[in-house]
């Protein structure tokens, strides 16, 4: 079972703390296994924590919040080297791919050197839903705002590209992402931006942006262009996910 078409969720959220465990799926992980169509089995969920180098706590983690969505959950890693002998056949046999957040930059450099870029295109062609937060949501983009390189925020242009856009981020809850995509929109480094509050997603089907949605009352998504020498802000409101059940 697929996504009908190649499809991506982008996002600045999915994760809550738990009750009983340190981390929960919140509604947009459980929303991306949505768009994967699977049914009448568990989903088959692969996570990749690149950006992290690999941090075992967190693979944890979520093998831990997977259990409790009901999710079969793989990871995938890198460190030291892949912990799979065919890593093509294994992102291809998910349903869902969930890249976690971190640095967007070494993540970029480390799927380069393994080929994973291109086995990524491939899955997202195949109709594997890829998705994931901050990080790993830049990196199916051109390119955005990223504080990879130190705290001071810097551009990074070289992403996947799957999606033609530039992306930002935790659009609400760190401020100097917002001035750094105008300036980059203006600049014409994108032509375009796609930006998130935290706990929104954006979902796209092919290249094209089909909806927002969200895990908090609230939030927002917008999108940023230039007309003439003026950088124009729109405001999307998000479709309002519902809460898991635990």
């Amino acid at each position: 079972m697929t996504a009908p078409e190649p499809t991506i969720l982008a996002t600045s959220g999915g994760h809550r703390l738990g009750g009983r465990t340190r981390l929960l799926f919140d509604a947009l992980v459980h929303h991306a296994v949505e768009l994967s169509g699977v049914h009448g089995r568990r989903p088959r969920v692969l996570y990749v924590g690149t950006a992290t180098g690999d941090a075992e706590v967190l693979a944890a983690r979520m093998a831990e919040a997977a259990r409790v969505a009901g999710f079969d959950l793989t990871p995938l890693q890198l460190f030291p080297m892949p912990n799979v002998e065919d890593v093509e056949g294994t992102v291809l046999g998910h349903d869902v791919v969930w890249v976690m957040g971190g640095s967007v930059v070494n993540l970029l450099a480390v799927w380069r050197a393994h080929g994973l870029d291109d086995i990524m295109r491939r899955a997202w062609r195949a109709g594997v839903v890829l998705a994931g937060v901050s990080a790993g949501s830049l990196c199916w983009y051109k390119g955005g705002a990223t504080d990879s390189f130190g705290p001071e925020l810097r551009p990074v242009t070289d992403g996947l590209g799957l999606l033609p856009y530039g992306n930002g981020v935790h659009y609400d809850s760190d401020t100097g992402r917002r001035p750094l995509m105008h300036h980059l929109i203006a600049d014409g480094a994108f032509a375009s931006a796609h930006c998130t509050d935290d706990g929104v997603g954006l979902v796209y089907r092919g290249t094209e942006l089909v909806e927002a949605v969200s895990e908090i009352p609230g939030k927002n998504a917008y999108v940023v262009t230039r007309e003439g020498e003026r950088t124009v802000e729109e405001r999307i409101e998000p479709r309002l996910l519902p809460t898991p059940a635990f």
